[in-house]
């Protein structure tokens, strides 16, 4: 009965290759590599003296003897510096190697042939993952902590398309990359399956991916580690951090993040005999990881559009999939009003947020929605059901594009697709006011009725404002919300 869809697992795996603490991940390799990285500089500089006090003793005068001697310490300091520096390649390489894999793993994911196509593909992505994770209990932070990444990436891809589209694009490399394509090509969003897109994706999206997913790479660093877990390691890594502590992980994270970048990551190695080839293919890694760095110079930069390519959509996911002690799935929908204070602040841009906003709308992907139903006349009828929110751009902001989880107070996995109205969504108050004339009778036996089969939680407001659909989705068969279906 609890089964996954081919998608669902994917995407869970997905999730494990970047977040989950092990060493096959990107944050398990990153982890490793800060916690080595103190021990290969020092081997690398042992090697380095022993080959700057070689070279100086061969200088000296020696007897024929003793220069062969000093000649093959300083050739076998040189070559197992090499070596060394071999070893530390490769794992650059296979660290870089998996990192590009997934990124082009989530743009085949986030996009299709065409706009609608990759508008379904990357709502479908970004409900699944909200839907995967509890919205209860002691498990949200980390949970939710390990599933930003893969969401923020998302929401960055789809937000770029729309700055294109708006002609807010202002750097030099994107204007470039964009030129370098067929004429007016990107005019149509995107073709997954165009060659022409599929170059700017490897010179753009892809680094723009990466960075998104290595953004807060620099927290695992060890220092930043002692400040999240504390001295003895016991500490809440999600509480809120006295404000020199916060500057002082602000400061670590980026400074550890731009050098992993450049020195854990690095540059693609070329596969050919070529040298014009080679030469032209490790000018462009260099340019990536360039492009790469100077989006995280930018974020800093409240006005700069790059920097709020990725800032906006990294404060949208840290409420949504917030690691907060007092977060409360029933107030996600206010996510807008929390970034419009930002933007007041002058911490982030208006029009890049509202860019966003036009995105998502006012309720997040996978949020369980509860509404009055109307009768073929237009009238409520005496109870609420329960839908999801299914689609991006939704034509009202605050009229959610949903998929309906249950029909006449029966949870369905074929239900049809609907817009619920304000007046008709019980997120709003004065929409709930206008059940405050049924009896509490009424509205028990409602929540019997859609509780019972799903094990919803122990305590539930006796008119709910949301659901909490995880449950509804861990069975395969209702995984297929996104799927087409007939009228």
């Amino acid at each position: 009965m609890y089964s996954d869809t081919a998608f669902t697992q994917q995407i869970k795996e997905l999730l494990e290759l970047i977040s989950a603490p092990t060493d096959k991940s990107v944050v398990g390799q990153a982890t490793e590599y800060f916690n080595q990285l103190q021990r290969m500089q020092q081997q690398t500089q042992t090697y380095q003296e022993t080959i700057a006090d070689t070279t100086a003793i061969l200088k000296q005068q020696k007897s024929d003897k003793e220069k062969a001697l000093y000649k093959r310490r300083l050739a076998a300091a040189e070559t197992s510096l090499k070596r060394f520096k071999d070893e530390q390649r490769e794992s650059n390489l296979v660290r870089h190697d998996q990192l590009v894999s997934i990124s082009r793993e989530i743009l085949l994911l986030a996009e299709g042939i065409d706009f609608e196509d990759t508008v379904r593909k990357s709502a479908r992505l970004l409900g699944t993952i909200q839907l995967l994770l509890p919205t209860e209990g002691k498990q949200v932070a980390e949970n939710n902590d390990r599933s930003k990444q893969l969401y923020k990436a998302i929401l960055t891809l789809r937000l770029f398309d729309e700055l294109y589209t708006n002609d807010m694009i202002d750097d030099l490399f994107i204007i470039k990359a964009l030129d370098n394509m067929a004429p007016s090509q990107y005019k149509s969003f995107i073709n997954i399956e165009d060659e022409s897109y599929l170059e700017f994706a490897e010179t753009i999206k892809i680094p723009l991916i990466m960075v998104t997913l290595l953004q807060d790479i620099g927290n695992h660093h060890p220092v930043a580690k002692t400040i999240l877990y504390g001295e003895t390691r016991t500490a809440n890594p999600y509480r809120v951090l006295e404000h020199e502590d916060r500057k002082k992980l602000l400061q670590t994270n980026y400074t550890q993040t731009m050098k992993y970048i450049s020195q854990g990551i690095g540059v693609g190695k070329y596969i050919g005999n070529s040298k014009v080839e080679r030469d032209i293919f490790d000018k462009k890694e260099k340019q990536k990881i360039a492009f790469m760095q100077s989006i995280l110079k930018r974020w800093a930069n409240s006005k700069d559009i790059i920097g709020n390519l990725l800032k906006v959509p990294q404060v949208y996911t840290s409420i949504i999939l917030s690691t907060k002690e007092n977060f409360d799935y029933r107030l996600l929908p206010k996510v807008y009003q929390i970034l419009q204070m930002n933007v007041e602040r002058g911490h982030c841009r208006s029009d890049v947020v509202d860019l966003l906003h036009k995105i998502t709308g006012m309720f997040p992907m996978g949020y369980g929605i509860t509404y009055i139903p109307k009768d073929s006349s237009g009238q409520p009828l005496d109870r609420f059901e329960y839908a999801i929110v299914t689609r991006l751009y939704p034509e009202k902001l605050d009229q959610p594009e949903c998929r309906i989880a249950t029909r006449s107070l029966t949870f369905i996995s074929r239900g049809q697709d609907i817009r619920i109205e304000k007046s008709s969504n019980l997120y709003f108050p004065q929409t709930a006011k206008s059940m405050a004339k049924m009896s509490k009778e009424r509205l028990d036996e409602i929540l019997e009725l859609l509780a019972s089969n799903y094990k919803e939680r122990q305590k539930l407001d006796v008119l709910p404002r949301c659901w909490h659909a995880k449950e509804f989705f861990s069975i395969g068969k209702n995984q297929n919300l996104w799927n087409k279906v007939s009228e």
